[in-house]
């Protein structure tokens, strides 16, 4: 992760200016669910919830292409590919439960309580329903799946600027957290945010990439090549 030539003050903005992606049905369908049950305001609980679904999908490709992989040994191109996905999905793996933990630790420093919606089985349930989501799509087509987790992606990153945009103190409030060190060299909770937002963008990238549309990937100066 290259910290020290991005601009993320600039790249957050540039989040907000950027129309969202034409999302398909579903991912409307499935992000006014999150707002039905959340709200429509971007809080730290329901940016607690977008992270325990991030990492789904990309826990299932593993899975699938394991499951793949045994089958398909002997094809040495597929099976380079194959592992491509499996090593990148763990690592977006753990980099989206990083943004759990960055989170909780903000929510800690404030003193704030999971809302709600947060309270056993509800994020249990829609954890489950995600996980049927993202295999019947893995299974029926990698490629959409991939497209699907590019929408997923590009509504976490404007979902993340708009709450940087919508919490102006923390441009003043310094980070002190061993744990959030670990993650990012960010001075305040609004670039620790912005940095957030700017893995969402990656992961956006990314999956689009996979799906065979580089034409959706937002470059930006200091990405992941």
């Amino acid at each position: 992760m290259n910290q020290t030539t991005i601009d993320l003050r600039r790249e957050q903005q540039a989040s907000l200016a950027r129309p969202r992606y034409p999302y398909s049905l579903i991912a409307r369908a499935f992000f006014v669910s999150m707002d039905v049950l959340a709200g429509k305001k971007v809080t730290l609980s329901k940016a607690k919830l977008l992270e325990m679904l991030a990492s789904v999908p990309y826990r299932e490709w593993e899975i699938h292409q394991y499951h793949r992989l045994t089958r398909r040994y002997r094809d040495s191109g597929w099976v380079q590919r194959a592992r491509q996905i499996v090593e990148w999905g763990r690592e977006a793996q753990d980099n989206e439960y990083w943004h759990l933990l960055v989170i909780q630790e903000k929510m800690q420093a404030e003193g704030s309580k999971d809302a709600w919606y947060l309270t056993p089985p509800i994020p249990w349930l829609m954890v489950g329903t995600y996980v049927i989501l993202a295999r019947l799509l893995a299974f029926f087509s990698l490629r959409g799946a991939f497209t699907f987790n590019g929408q997923f992606e590009d509504h976490a990153e404007h979902e993340y600027a708009r709450l940087v945009e919508e919490h102006p103190e923390w441009e003043t409030e310094l980070v002190n957290s061993p744990v959030v060190a670990e993650y990012t060299t960010a001075a305040t909770w609004a670039d620790v945010f912005r940095r957030i937002g700017l893995d969402e963008r990656d992961h956006r990238n990314r999956s689009f990439l996979y799906a065979g549309k580089p034409e959706a990937v937002v470059a930006y100066e200091g990405m992941p090549e």
